[in-house]
């Protein structure tokens, strides 16, 4: 039996791992044995998502202090793990759709994205969105695009330039 010091540990815990926090996915992982438990962690930790297991009413209480993070109550019900995503809110959904590819479970009850509910059946969706280091390389790609093209102009413009002095030069010569 888990005392009251420790219940409150965990809530102050949890509070911390909400607090800005990009996106939450809720995970049932009734099933799974030790061994896909241990490797579904690994990849989220090598993916640097943080990944909690509590009792569903320490997270609800949890969820209480924190306030303005809405799910539907039906998702705490049976075993509920968390996954806090702070930096790339898509990435547990790529990791867990991989996941359940191979092992079959866990199952995502749902997910929050910018106060956005998702619930289980939206995994695919989910994981078909960019993530945070796709994005940015779009974004560098959309920028680099037209300073390519200006350099492209100024070095024809200084070819260009270049061939008629030498032609001048030529011409000068003879």
């Amino acid at each position: 039996m888990i005392t009251r010091q420790k219940k409150e540990e965990i809530v102050t815990e949890l509070v911390e791992k909400f607090r800005g926090a990009q996106g939450l996915y809720l995970l049932d992982f009734k099933g799974m044995t030790v061994e896909e438990a241990i490797k579904l962690r690994r990849e989220f930790k090598k993916a640097d998502l943080v990944y909690k297991v509590a009792k569903n009413n320490l997270i609800l209480r949890a969820i209480d202090q924190i306030g303005g993070i809405k799910f539907p109550d039906n998702m705490f019900v049976g075993e509920t793990g968390i996954v806090f995503a702070y930096n790339d809110p898509v990435a547990p959904a790529k990791i867990i759709k991989e996941f359940i590819g191979k092992e079959e479970k866990p199952k995502l009850k749902g997910a929050l994205l910018d106060g956005q509910f998702f619930d289980g059946s939206k995994l695919n969706e989910l994981a078909a969105l960019p993530g945070r280091a796709e994005m940015m390389s779009a974004i560098v790609g959309s920028l680099q695009a037209p300073v390519s093209g200006i350099v492209g102009s100024i070095n024809s413009v200084i070819r260009d330039l270049a061939s008629l002095i030498e032609e001048v030069a030529k011409k000068k010569a003879s």
